[in-house]
């Protein structure tokens, strides 16, 4: 396992990984005006999130675009399967990131979690009030965006959540590493509360299965 001082995770996103390059913003609703959220909706609207199914759209740094099906299983578990030919995989599980680039026959690169901006909305306690945490906080044409940070590690780089209101719902995602490169996930239509098996984010037996 390799253990960098960056965040691992946004800078390997070039459909090896599924976190995310600046997107025009979508048209979520109507152009009318609305208040923006408050934090304390926002995390009361995380944490209720325990499970969760949705198709997602990853824009890359470099403008590439990938599809696939996307895995959350809070506490501290996803998985982003990218849609076939791709073979690649992430995997968040056991406090680890595991990358398995399906053109490669060699194990996965592995991260902690703690060391990515995607940590910050799969913690078991969410609480964007928290000092130093949120950055920024607005309202766009109807959506409000929330860009948050690790408060005691800022280097490992800056997660921006989009939410629309009524009711309150997350449609994507932008991380931004260390250096500046961004990776976008859009969400489509969310199923939440079903039951996810264990083996989605075990990363052991990925790798078995995989023969590597």
């Amino acid at each position: 396992m390799r253990d960098k001082e960056t965040c691992p995770i946004s800078m390997n996103m070039n459909r090896r990984t599924a976190i995310l390059a600046p997107l025009a913003l979508l048209a979520l609703g109507t152009p009318a005006m609305a208040a923006k959220i408050s934090l304390s909706d926002l995390s009361n609207y995380l944490n209720s999130l325990t499970t969760v199914e949705a198709d997602f759209t990853q824009v890359n740094a470099d403008g590439s675009i990938a599809t696939g099906k996307l895995f959350i299983r809070r506490p501290g578990r996803v998985r982003f399967e990218y849609a076939p030919p791709d073979k690649s995989l992430v995997i968040a599980g056991g406090q680890q990131v595991a990358i398995f680039d399906g053109k490669s026959n060699q194990p996965p690169e592995q991260y902690p979690l703690s060391k990515t901006p995607l940590n910050l909305i799969l913690a078991a306690n969410i609480n964007l009030s928290k000092a130093k945490m949120v950055v920024g906080h607005r309202e766009v044409e109807n959506t409000t965006r929330v860009v948050a940070q690790d408060p005691a590690n800022p280097s490992y780089g800056t997660i921006e959540l989009v939410f629309t209101g009524s009711p309150v719902e997350l449609r994507q995602w932008v991380i931004t590493d260390d250096v500046g490169s961004q990776t976008t996930v859009i969400l489509g239509d969310m199923k939440k509360g079903g039951n996810l098996p264990p083996s989605y984010f075990d990363i052991t037996r990925e790798t078995q299965k995989r023969g590597l």
